[in-house]
């Protein structure tokens, strides 16, 4: 079952890649035509100054070693989502890095989870979630989600660089191709949630499927005028 995942998932990757690459127009637009201007929106984006606020003042060994564990424990999530036992995990003593291993070959969605999948804000939105079966929604809670997508911002920004061992795996190449359009596609989600739940959620998912339709038919067109 593991080996059948991890074929699987392979052949999504440069799919994955592509659409991706092609998509960045719709999500960036998205960001505009998408009703995100909203008073929750409002407080998540005070929940994300609140971090880069906090960050100035937190100290630099602390930050790097929590970054750290999430980046590995993000590895370990799709690990785990992708049937593979993960075995290890440790982190550096001087916060230079940590390591996680796993049973099996695993595939390219382990390797570059960390870099666009937000794991605290996830988390963070099942927390949500599960807390409004029983309490109404409030600014705080958006607020507190705002501050975790500030984390994984922070995260993502730092750890991408020419160093990092991860992004020579799956290839410098794919990384150019997947890596903007799918932090743009967490952001927009994230954003969605913040509005309307999982449903907004859903909701963007189709709304980027138009804008991809609407570019491609624009596309089209533009490409038989010519002739």
């Amino acid at each position: 079952m593991r080996i059948l995942i991890d074929r699987f998932i392979e052949l999504l990757k440069w799919p994955a890649a592509v659409f991706m690459l092609i998509s960045l127009p719709a999500l960036i637009k998205s960001f505009h035509a998408f009703q995100f201007m909203t008073w929750k929106n409002l407080a998540l984006a005070v929940g994300l100054w609140m971090f880069f606020l906090s960050k100035s003042m937190s100290d630099a060994g602390v930050k790097a070693n929590i970054q750290i564990i999430a980046h590995e424990f993000t590895h370990a999530f799709f690990a785990f989502l992708t049937f593979h036992k993960v075995t290890h995990i440790s982190i550096a003593g001087d916060n230079s890095g940590g390591e996680m291993s796993f049973k099996g070959k695993g595939n390219w969605l382990i390797i570059i989870g960390p870099y666009f999948f937000p794991l605290f804000c996830f988390f963070c939105m099942i927390g949500i979630w599960v807390y409004t079966w029983f309490a109404p929604m409030n600014i705080i809670l958006n607020g507190i989600l705002g501050y975790f997508l500030g984390w994984h911002i922070d995260a993502v920004a730092s750890q991408i660089h020419e160093k990092q061992t991860d992004l020579p795996k799956v290839g410098y190449r794919f990384c150019l191709m997947f890596l903007p359009g799918a932090n743009l596609w967490m952001l927009g989600s994230v954003m969605a949630f913040n509005s309307r739940g999982w449903e907004g959620v859903f909701i963007y998912q189709r709304f980027i499927n138009y804008l991809n339709a609407k570019n491609f038919d624009f596309a089209i067109n533009f490409i038989f005028s010519l002739f």
